[in-house]
């Protein structure tokens, strides 16, 4: 615990000196862009109704407040992604990675750290989002709180089980955009953000669903569209959790190996 808390007061301190504006906007434009189509759709194409097809596969018939769930819920699995998968590239990059390995503390409260800084940080942005759908027309139901605190903390092992087998791509292959933007494509179009998965192929809904971001978007989803009470979204609950410990555990695994081929690609060249 001392290293994430002295790693989530590192990141915080350089995040409150040089906030890196060009993230958020980049993050919170296409949320908004997101909550602006799908407003528009619905008035201008759908005429304020949707089918019943909808209604059945998603299990809402407001439309409006599912998108902007998973545009938030989308929001903030990019920004995640691109604080904690991005941090052992960043640490290549400004030349601290050879120290890192050097010291006796562990990946995993050092990641830790970053994700709690980044957490925070998102939380920030989210509200930023949520308050430009509310001034919208927007209007979400109020939350069970149990479960909605649970579909946080589904949604935050969820992004942090992925991003550390990601961030062990990226240091091995020495770059991050393509690998991050990949991951970008494949959660937003299989994981259900922004429209329900029965639309996918088969195939692609199997894929979709060993992806914890799409359980935690069913708890998610019912916590805040459905005012649902726990014992309703236990399942998911724990298939997210457990998902997103596997990604995790396997993530820790690797990692080390791909900062040794980084460090190794690095002295050579």
């Amino acid at each position: 615990m001392v290293t994430a808390w002295a790693t989530l007061k590192r990141n915080w301190l350089v995040t409150r000196r040089a906030y890196p504006w060009s993230y958020f906007i980049g993050t919170l434009g296409p949320g908004i862009f997101t909550v602006v189509v799908a407003l528009l759709s619905y008035r201008a194409i759908g005429g304020g109704r949707v089918s019943a097809w909808f209604g059945a596969s998603s299990g809402t018939s407001d439309y409006l407040g599912y998108v902007t769930v998973g545009a938030a819920a989308l929001m903030f699995t990019t920004r995640m992604v691109l604080w904690v998968a991005k941090a052992q590239i960043t640490e290549q990059r400004e030349g601290t990675l050879e120290s890192q390995m050097l010291t006796p503390a562990m990946r995993l409260p050092y990641l830790l750290g970053v994700a709690a800084q980044a957490f925070i940080t998102s939380i920030l942005e989210l509200c930023c989002l949520l308050g430009t759908a509310l001034l919208l027309g927007v209007r979400l139901p109020v939350p069970d709180p149990v479960s909605f605190a649970a579909a946080i903390l589904a949604a935050f092992v969820a992004v942090f089980g992925l991003s550390i087998p990601i961030s062990a791509i990226m240091i091995s292959a020495g770059e991050a955009h393509i690998t991050q933007n990949t991951l970008f494509c494949v959660v937003g179009l299989l994981c259900g953000f922004t429209f329900p998965a029965a639309l996918l192929p088969a195939p692609l809904t199997f894929l979709g669903e060993l992806l914890p971001a799409t359980a935690a978007m069913r708890v998610l989803r019912a916590a805040t569209l459905h005012a649902a009470p726990i014992q309703q979204v236990t399942g998911d609950l724990l298939i997210c959790l457990a998902l997103g410990c596997l990604y995790a555990a396997v993530g820790l695994l690797v990692l080390p190996h791909a900062e040794r081929r980084a460090i190794t690609r690095g002295a050579s060249a």
